[in-house]
C-alpha cells in the first residue's frame, strides 16, 4: 500500500509554494517560485532513492533502475506549474503520486525489469507564454526553435527565460528520447470535470486525449437603423450567427465524444440601436475520435454555408489550430484496469474521455500511453476551489502504483 498520508502531505507542502491571498497557486516557468517548487520536488525524489537530474528543457527527472539498465524505460510524472492563481492538484498530483509510487516500491524491495522514470515536464499550461507542453514536446522532439520566441506580457521569450534559468535553448533537442528508448508513458491526474463524480467512482480509466480544433467564424451583413429597417429587409449577421451557434449545440449531440463551445462572440460596430454589420465568433470543437471531429467539422461548414446565402451574408471560416487526438493504447488502458482491481476498487474502472489536453498527448503515436483520473469535487479546475479529496488521492496513487508495476514488470 502507498503512503496516502505522506502524498497528502508534500501536496499540501508543494501548494505553499507560490501560493496567493486567493487561496490559488501561481507558478509559472522559469521563475523563482518554480525554481523553489522544483527543488522542493527534487528533495522528495532523493527520499524515494531517485537519482535525479533536470534536462536540457528544464524537465525535473527522477529514475529508478530496473534490473535491466538498458530495457526502455516506462515515463511516468506530470507539471508543476500552474495557471494564474491555480489549485493545488493539477499537474503536482501526478508527479507526487509517481514519486510515491516508487517510494513504496524502494520501500518494500520490488524490483522491476524496466527502469521507471517521474518527469515534472516544463510549462504545460502556456500560461506564461501563451504556448504550452514546452517540456513534454521537447521529450517528444516535435520542439522547434522557432517556438522558443514565443515571449511573455514583458517580452521576455521562452529561449531568454530558459537562459535565465540557466538553461541553454540551443541544447533543446537534446531532451528528446528516440522511440525505442521508452517502454510506455502513465499520467495520473485529477477530472477537472464531474463524471466521476456524478458515478460516484473516486478513479477512471481514461480512453484518450480529445483533439481539439479552434476555428473562428466571420459573418458579414449590412448595418443599418435597428428602428428603421424592417425584418424582411434585413441581412443581419447575427440571425446568421444565432442559427449557426444553435446548429453547432445540437449537431454536436449526436456524438458520444464531442464537445462545442462558442467562448468569444463580438458584434460590430456594438450599439444597442444598431443592425451588427459583423459578426466574429470562436468555435471549440472536441473529439478523442478524429474521424468524428472531421465528420462533425464538415456538417457545421455545410450547414454555416447554407445559412449564410439563405439570409444573404457573407462567410469566412479561419482555423486557429487544430490538434490531433490522442487515444490511450491498449496494452496501457489493460495495465489500467488491472491495476484497479488490484487496488481493490469495484470492476471494471469507470472509463472516461480527457477533454483537456495534457502532457500525454504530445506522445501519441510514438509510444503508448494512458491517463488515470482522480475526482475533482465539483469537477472545479483552475481555480482556488480545486480539491480532491485525500482518500481519492490516495486510491489514484495506489492505482499508479500497480499501473506501473505492471508495465515495467
Amino acid at each position: 500500500m502507498i503512503n496516502a498520508g505522506r502524498l497528502w502531505k508534500r501536496l499540501m507542502e508543494l501548494g505553499e509554494i507560490g501560493a496567493q491571498e486567493s487561496g490559488g497557486v501561481t507558478r509559472f516557468s522559469f521563475t523563482a517560485e518554480e525554481r523553489e517548487a522544483k527543488e522542493q520536488v527534487a528533495r522528495y525524489m532523493k527520499e524515494a532513492g531517485l537519482a535525479v537530474r533536470e534536462d536540457a528543457a528544464g524537465n525535473l527527472i527522477g529514475r529508478r533502475e530496473g534490473s535491466n539498465p538498458a530495457a526502455p524505460v516506462v515515463l511516468t510524472g506530470s507539471h508543476i506549474d500552474t495557471v494564474p492563481s491555480g489549485g493545488k492538484f493539477d499537474g503536482p498530483l501526478g508527479v507526487l503520486a509517481a514519486i510515491e509510487a516508487l517510494q513504496t516500491m524502494q520501500e518494500q524491495g520490488i524490483a522491476t525489469a524496466h527502469p521507471i522514470e517521474v518527469i515534472a515536464f516544463t510549462d504545460e499550461e502556456g500560461s506564461r507564454f501563451g504556448f504550452g507542453m514546452i517540456g513534454s514536446r521537447a521529450v517528444a522532439g516535435t520542439l522547434r526553435p522557432e517556438n522558443l520566441r514565443h515571449a511573455d506580457a514583458d517580452g521576455i521569450t521562452i529561449a531568454e527565460a530558459m537562459r535565465s534559468a540557466g538553461l541553454a535553448p540551443e541544447r533543446v533537442q537534446e531532451a528528446a528520447r528516440e522511440p525505442d528508448q521508452v517502454k510506455a508513458y502513465i499520467e495520473l491526474h485529477i477530472e477537472q470535470g464531474v463524471v466521476l463524480e456524478s458515478q460516484g467512482q473516486p478513479v477512471g480509466l481514461v480512453t484518450g486525449i480529445a483533439g481539439p480544433l479552434w476555428q473562428q467564424f466571420t459573418i458579414k451583413g449590412q448595418a443599418g437603423h435597428a428602428g428603421a429597417t424592417p425584418m424582411n429587409l434585413r441581412r443581419d449577421p447575427l440571425q446568421s450567427a444565432t442559427e449557426l451557434m444553435s446548429y453547432i449545440y445540437t449537431e454536436t449531440r449526436k456524438f458520444p465524444n464531442a464537445v462545442a463551445t462558442v467562448g468569444k462572440i463580438q458584434a460590430q460596430p456594438g450599439g444597442v440601436n444598431v443592425i451588427p454589420g459583423q459578426v466574429q465568433f470562436s468555435l471549440d470543437l472536441r473529439d478523442v475520435g478524429e474521424a468524428d471531429r472531421d465528420v462533425l467539422e464538415e456538417r457545421i461548414r455545410d450547414y454555416a454555408y447554407d445559412v449564410c446565402r439563405k439570409h444573404g451574408t457573407e462567410l469566412a471560416i479561419d482555423l486557429l489550430q487544430r490538434v490531433a487526438p490522442a487515444p490511450s493504447s491498449p496494452e496501457v488502458k489493460e495495465a489500467v484496469a488491472a491495476a484497479g482491481k488490484l487496488a481493490g476498487l469495484p470492476e471494471p474502472l469507470p472509463e472516461l474521455v480527457s477533454g483537456a489536453g495534457h502532457d500525454g498527448m504530445q506522445f501519441s503515436g510514438i509510444w503508448p500511453l494512458g491517463m488515470i483520473f482522480v475526482r475533482s469535487r465539483h469537477g472545479i479546475s483552475h481555480d482556488p476551489e480545486e480539491w480532491s479529496s485525500e482518500e481519492d488521492c490516495g486510491l489514484g496513487a495506489e492505482v499508479l502504483y500497480h499501473t506501473l508495476l505492471q508495465l515495467a514488470r
